[in-house]
């Protein structure tokens, strides 16, 4: 495939990097400093101009392209970018945005923009940073079809009341679908009939209520994280006190700048918003953090104090360390250095557009226990496998492995049962053994 990359920053050079070796890149910026010697460092061609000016994109060679996209560091750039291509011809367009009232806008109104696919940044850390946060004994955790559809790995101790029950008896309201059982290094498909083991991994997906709810009586409330402090009132800082907040969490924040803590304190419902400097060495000892449960670094454009403010809060006494990081390549640093998470804005951003690239039917993409399987989440088209016919019926023609785990239609969540009928349109969560994934992905 011809792919154009409008930005040659730190997301689509890393972009750039990973399929040069099997598609033909041409990479846009502005600054002809940025892309001189790229052709030597990757096998791309460059062109130096506005990614957003019809000329520039026809030097490009837009009219043979199969997909552009867009990844300088202006969200308005990277959407009119977006729109001048589809104007110019029938090309898919991936567009990498911070706002997220672009994302908003983008969900709820169809072909907006003249973006095929929308990456969001921010909403990428947040998810990261925040993790199972709030969700009661969760090892791993995702979500699809835009939150309505949530994933969730619990493990399995000896003493828990589903020890020894069977899948049918450990969802006692039949509000979940148990994906996975995951065993001595073995992915299990389950049926009714499979009993839980203590030392098991269990993957369930279903509402958002529903799986917290599992979550809760797998780990009564009080072991669940309650002191959540956020250091750093930035975007991610203040889009990770609102999921929290979803989460029926009270997190405090604390911000050094008077007038955006004052604005935070009125968007936010449930957060305690204090104006101090997380830069303080004494802002630990006022915050009670041995009390703390989880501690999110999130100052803006500002790894090293967030490094600091990380490393401070786990050596008085928190239990987890979140630090968000602006460069990718200190991700291994500040994990070896002690903070639990290392989160970097884009690189979550780079590997999304390339799982995108590398395969444009799955919408999402979850990996469980070190990639023994693989959870997709896929739009059903008309000339798909699924399309129309009953679950147990299309089951029998998929391989060994996999499980129609979740479905949503027209944003409403529907619990997948034998007798279900999949409809084109429909949003489908499927777990996929990763050893067929692929053959998979091409029969559906």
């Amino acid at each position: 495939m011809r792919v154009i990359i409008a930005g040659a920053g730190q997301v689509g050079r890393r972009v750039a990097a990973e399929l040069d070796a099997v598609h033909d890149i041409v990479m846009i910026d502005v600054e002809t400093e940025r892309i001189d010697g790229l052709s030597y460092d990757l096998d791309v061609l460059t062109v130096a101009g506005d990614s957003s000016s019809i000329g520039t994109l026809q030097e490009a060679g837009i009219e043979d392209a199969d997909i552009l996209i867009a990844t300088t560091d202006s969200d308005e750039i990277n959407i009119i970018t977006c729109g001048t291509a589809k104007a110019l011809t029938d090309v898919t367009t991936v567009a990498r945005v911070k706002d997220t009232k672009y994302i908003e806008t983008w969900d709820q109104a169809e072909n907006v923009f003249g973006v095929d696919f929308m990456v969001g940044t921010n909403l990428l850390a947040v998810a990261a940073a925040a993790g199972g946060t709030g969700l009661a004994a969760a090892r791993n955790f995702d979500v699809f079809a835009g939150g309505t559809v949530q994933m969730a790995e619990f493990e399995i101790d000896p003493d828990s009341h589903i020890t020894g029950q069977t899948i049918s008896d450990a969802d006692e309201f039949k509000s979940l679908t148990f994906a996975a059982v995951l065993r001595d290094g073995r992915t299990i498909i389950p049926t009714g009939t499979t009993r839980i083991r203590a030392g098991d991994k269990v993957v369930v997906t279903g509402r958002p209520e529903s799986v917290d709810a599992f979550g809760a009586s797998l780990a009564p409330r009080e072991t669940d994280p309650k002191n959540v402090l956020i250091v750093g009132g930035s975007e991610i800082g203040y889009q990770t006190a609102r999921l929290l907040e979803e989460r029926g969490l009270r997190p405090h924040l604390l911000e050094a700048d008077a007038g955006r803590a004052k604005e935070l304190s009125e968007r936010l419902t449930s957060t305690t918003v204090r104006n101090k400097s997380p830069t303080d060495r004494d802002f630990l000892t006022s915050e009670r953090i041995a009390d703390v449960d989880v501690v999110v670094a999130a100052i803006d454009d500002d790894s090293e104090e967030n490094l600091l403010a990380a490393l401070r809060a786990k050596r008085k006494g928190s239990d987890r360390a979140v630090a968000v990081v602006d460069h990718g390549e200190y991700v291994d640093l500040f994990e070896d250095a002690g903070v639990d998470v290392a989160v970097n804005p884009r690189r979550a951003t780079a590997t999304e557009i390339i799982e995108f690239v590398r395969d444009q039917k799955t919408k999402n993409v979850a990996l469980l226990e070190d990639n023994q399987a693989q959870v997709i989440e896929v739009q059903v088209d008309t000339d798909s496998v699924l399309a129309g016919r009953p679950i147990r019926e299309v089951i029998d023609e998929l391989q060994d492995g996999v499980v129609i785990s979740a479905i949503t239609r027209n944003g409403s969540f529907r619990i997948p049962r034998g007798d279900t009928v999949i409809e084109p349109g429909d949003h489908a969560v499927i777990l996929v053994d990763s050893d067929v994934v692929e053959e998979v992905i091409d029969h559906i």
